[in-house]
């Protein structure tokens, strides 16, 4: 889906709106709230008033914080959203700038035209408040039916207050903005689509709709294809389902690149653990196994329409890993693509063997870099909970730069090892390498094992998404219910710094 429209007014004036959203604080000494940088249009009597009313019902002005107030100036509906205590600059500020932002938009669904009185002192406010507000305005509605005229539409047009609406950055930023939303918004929507009608093939058609119009090359390898090349850890894992596998590869070619990214992405479909078979309740989110592949699919889809000089070449390994006679066994050996062969001791660690396969067809292709994403392992929500993402590298100048993109983009992520101590419980007595390591550290040691598949030189970092990928609690900020579209804004923001070396 795409994302609302987007206008822009001069901050000296209040277009007509159906509500105008506001930044609120915390007042000194925890006394009421004070607004942040109003809209100027917002005249001397109709603030005193606003801040009255507010006094009066409660508001706090923390993170979270939302009160609606009718009958200020000519406003229908003033929303006063939180952005807390928060420092005047930096990714602290920034971020919670676009959860209040994200935290009006989903109060006012329902409503059709928005202003955004939001601070916007700078290009990252700017983008802060526009990208929080975007995202915030998303609901996956597909398959309501009966139900669908009861649902509130999200906001769907929104007109941002900026000192110079006619200024040619301001307009470029609005349009960059915009176009990572709307990559975000279709990873949201691939992962909240329900594994009845996303199947490998589904998704590499998904991938087909997604590249139309770009110029974008894509080539997709079946079970047949794959079967020929020798891709065995896709096709182990795909065995015991009626829907088979697929390898789906995007190559962006703009002239004069000035570097080379590869980007992999996990993508099963379903994901039962197999003969391993996970618990009835550990398979409900299982349906955004595939994750890390619309986030890779997603992002090269935002770099091409963003033009960017930098080369892009995606791979998403799919497959739906499904219990049955023709299922992989545990102790089965397999040969992935290159000639590794693993023993695979737990069909339940199955994405690892997906990655495999298209990190070592990815080296062929010689990047400067190469970036998997992955909802991997239960391990990193254990480590690190559901709102932080692990990064690890075989570089460490690489692990610190994704750290660094995720920041300045707004995702949380933190860098992890991977120790070389790990590497010997993959130890197999029939095979090069075991899918699964001893218990502790099982993040690392997933890693680990896909660093087996990573030519020394060849620079690499992984990122372990499986907490943040899928919201199973109660939405937040400008996070929904479901998918979340986590690592497409990384992604860019990497391939916007490669476009512009730092000196």
């Amino acid at each position: 889906m795409s994302t609302a429209t987007v206008t822009l007014a001069p901050a000296g004036t209040l277009p007509r709106t159906d509500a105008l959203v506001v930044a609120t604080a915390p007042g000194p000494r925890g006394r009421g709230v004070v607004l942040v940088d109003p809209p100027s249009g917002l005249r001397t009597a109709a603030r005193t008033k606003l801040l009255a009313a507010l006094a009066a019902l409660g508001a706090t002005g923390k993170p979270g914080d939302v009160v609606k107030v009718t009958g200020i100036g000519d406003v229908p509906v003033v929303v006063a959203t939180g952005i807390g205590d928060s420092p005047e600059t930096g990714a602290a500020a920034r971020e919670a700038l676009a959860r209040a932002a994200g935290t009006a938009a989903r109060a006012l669904a329902g409503t059709r035209r928005v202003a955004l009185g939001l601070p916007a002192r700078s290009d990252d406010e700017t983008a802060a408040a526009l990208t929080g507000a975007l995202l915030g305005a998303y609901a996956f509605s597909a398959y309501h039916v009966e139900t669908a005229a009861g649902r509130k539409a999200p906001v769907r047009a929104f007109t941002l207050l900026v000192a110079d609406p006619k200024d040619a950055a301001t307009k470029a930023l609005v349009a960059r903005v915009r176009t990572v939303a709307d990559a975000v918004a279709l990873t949201r929507d691939l992962v909240n689509t329900p594994p009845s009608h996303l199947a490998p093939a589904d998704l590499a058609d998904a991938a087909r709709t997604a590249v139309e119009g770009l110029a974008v090359e894509i080539e997709v390898l079946d079970e047949k294809a794959l079967r020929r090349a020798g891709f065995g850890g896709i096709l182990a894992v795909g065995q015991g389902s009626a829907n088979p596998p697929r390898l789906t590869r995007l190559a962006y070619r703009p002239e004069g690149a000035v570097a080379h990214l590869a980007f992999v992405g996990k993508g099963i479909t379903f994901d039962s653990g197999g003969i391993s078979l996970k618990p009835a309740a550990g398979m409900e989110a299982m349906k955004s196994d595939m994750g890390g592949a619309a986030a890779v699919l997603a992002a090269t889809v935002a770099i091409a329409r963003l033009g960017l000089p930098v080369a892009v070449t995606t791979y998403l390994p799919s497959a739906e890993n499904m219990p049955s006679g023709t299922a992989q066994r545990p102790s089965d050996v397999i040969t992935i693509y290159g000639g590794r062969t693993v023993e695979v001791l737990n069909t339940d660690a199955e994405g690892r063997l997906v990655l495999a396969d298209a990190l070592v067809r990815a080296q062929e292709d010689r990047p400067d870099v190469i970036v998997d994403v992955a909802t991997l392992t239960g391990a990193q929500q254990v480590a690190l909970g559901n709102r932080i993402s692990a990064v690890m590298a075989n570089d460490d100048e690489v692990r610190a730069d994704v750290v660094d993109a995720a920041g300045r983009a707004g995702e949380a992520m933190w860098p992890m090892p991977l120790p070389a101590d790990l590497r010997k419980t993959l130890d197999s007595t029939v095979a090069d390498i075991a899918n699964i390591g001893e218990r502790w550290g099982g993040m690392l040691s997933a890693g680990v094992f896909l660093q087996e598949f990573v030519a020394k030189g060849q620079r690499w970092a992984h990122l372990d998404i499986a907490g943040p990928s899928y919201n199973e609690g109660e939405a937040y900020g400008y996070t929904p219910k479901g998918g979340t579209g986590v690592a497409v804004r990384t992604l860019v923001q990497l391939a916007l710094d490669a476009a512009a070396p730092t000196p």
